[in-house]
């Protein structure tokens, strides 16, 4: 039996600081030709460098080979299967995590009001920077926000000429709404994707919000709603202005531009790293703890009640290997 090419392990695989963001595939089959990814539709085949991709966005008419699952699950990429022009999300694959290094920081801080209330405050505070949100309360906070994007939304409506009323959308139809909240609805789902792809890269919890509650992509929120302002609003807007601007009153493909529109401004923005950066230090006190050896790990440990960790994959009835001083080594 062929056992086919031997897995990767996770230093030989390229961190997700510098991989590039997500790339959508619609009415088209995945396959595997040796180690390498591809696809192919009616035009031909294409190679995909699926190591060096965040996320693949997978739309309608997508099919997947089993080796096609295999080298992308390899590779470390997510796979996310989404509506047309991925503006709604289904499912998602398993990751490049190994480490529960900042899952359990991460359960930990959510599960005590104190803590989780700190790290709440710590993401505002990455809103507003300059002012001080250590003593305000969530009440509090929200009315700041609330205010901070209707200010975002109407100087981003003053600069490119775009009318803007309010933010309105029909989850179910998305041709429902204007093309301004269309772009919005498109840009923010691009965002959604990365971020997801990055929080689940880092082995956390994708269902984990501080501020966010009750949904399995709590955290995503979380994290998404950090850069919206700097990223996919201005983006948004910018994208209706230029299809206004052309005269054209075609606005089918709104969301494939905005789409590319976003990927170019994730692109120069950096902002795979900056997200990867920005979790651990909201999961981490100490900076040290951090450190990316431990993050990616590939080491099963056995819990102990005395707060140690054990080494795994040893039988314990015979004689598991001691320190200097006798005791089981960690």
């Amino acid at each position: 039996m062929n056992g086919g090419l031997p897995p990767s392990i996770p230093r030989q695989l390229a961190r997700v600081t510098d991989r590039v963001s997500f790339l959508y595939l619609e009415h088209c089959t995945l396959g595997r030709d040796g180690g390498a990814l591809t696809a192919t539709d009616d035009t031909g085949v294409i190679h995909v460098p699926v190591a060096a991709l965040s996320v693949l966005l997978l739309g309608p008419g997508t099919r997947l080979t089993h080796q096609a699952v295999a080298v992308v699950a390899d590779a470390g990429c997510s796979l996310v299967w989404v509506g047309e022009e991925g503006v709604r999300y289904y499912a998602h694959g398993r990751s490049i995590a190994r480490s529960t290094k900042l899952l359990e920081a991460q359960a930990k801080k959510v599960s005590n009001t104190r803590s989780r209330l700190a790290v709440a405050r710590q993401m505002y505070a990455m809103r507003f920077p300059g002012e001080d949100t250590s003593g305000l309360t969530m009440q509090q906070l929200r009315g700041k926000e609330g205010a901070r994007v209707r200010k975002i939304y109407r100087e981003c409506s003053e600069s490119t000429g775009v009318e803007w009323m309010r933010r309105t959308y029909d989850p179910n139809d998305f041709s429902a709404g204007d093309p301004i909240n269309q772009a919005l609805s498109s840009a923010h789902a691009a965002l959604y994707g990365l971020s997801h792809a990055v929080v689940t890269s880092l082995g956390c919890s994708p269902g984990l919000g501080f501020v966010h509650a009750g949904h399995d992509r709590a955290f995503v929120y979380d994290v998404a709603d950090l850069y919206k302002a700097e990223c996919t609003i201005p983006v948004a807007f910018e994208v209706v202005k230029n299809l206004q601007g052309s005269g054209s009153l075609d606005f089918a493909d709104i969301a494939g531009i905005t789409r590319k529109a976003v990927r170019d401004k994730i692109r120069d923005m950096r902002l795979s790293e900056r997200i990867a950066r920005d979790v651990v230090a909201l999961l981490v006190d100490d900076e040290s703890e951090g450190a990316e050896e431990d993050l990616w790990a590939d080491v099963v440990h056995l819990w102990d009640d005395r707060n140690r960790q054990v080494v795994g994959g040893i039988n314990y009835e015979e004689d598991p290997p001691m320190d200097e001083e006798g005791r089981i080594e960690p």
